[in-house]
């Protein structure tokens, strides 16, 4: 593996991530990238509003309603709900934010960007820890190697 993106790297070196936008059913991209962070090390807390429980883990409906400290946010949301958990880790004091896209716009909006860069949080924009959490499964080199020459993938 080569060596990691600084962005990413930091964003890695996180204790206790929040994943915004696990879903019931377990057949999210967020509910694998909940479960690759966790089996890698970090605390991860589950955020979807309409679920209490995750895997076995107490979900929370929002970044605000999460006991504890957090030290970065995973956004796997519909992009029209990504501006929302921007401003609720911004009000917790969050500087770490990656928004998930692989094919398509992911969970990236222009808003939820915009209002990144206006509390001075520079966001990591597309891929997301599956490309870079060992093991890395082939299909996620695939397409950390495609994405990155679309410069769609954290360099």
């Amino acid at each position: 593996m080569r060596e990691l993106p600084k962005s990413v790297a930091e964003f890695l070196s996180s204790k206790r991530i929040a994943v915004a936008g696990v879903s019931r059913s377990g057949s999210q991209p967020a509910n694998a990238i909940f479960k690759r962070l966790r089996d890698s090390g970090h605390d991860v807390v589950p955020v979807n509003p309409n679920a209490s429980e995750i895997d076995g883990q107490p979900c929370y409906p929002r970044l605000g309603t999460i006991v504890g400290s957090l030290d970065a946010v995973m956004v796997v949301t519909h992009p029209d709900a990504s501006v929302d958990v921007v401003r609720d880790a911004v009000e917790r004091g969050i500087r770490r934010i990656w928004f998930h896209r692989s094919f398509g716009s992911g969970s990236v909006s222009e808003e939820a960007i915009n209002e990144c860069r206006k509390s001075g949080i520079e966001p990591i924009v597309g891929g997301c820890p599956m490309m870079y959490c060992d093991p890395v499964d082939i299909g996620h080199r695939c397409f950390r190697w495609w994405l990155g020459l679309q410069k769609r993938v954290p360099v």
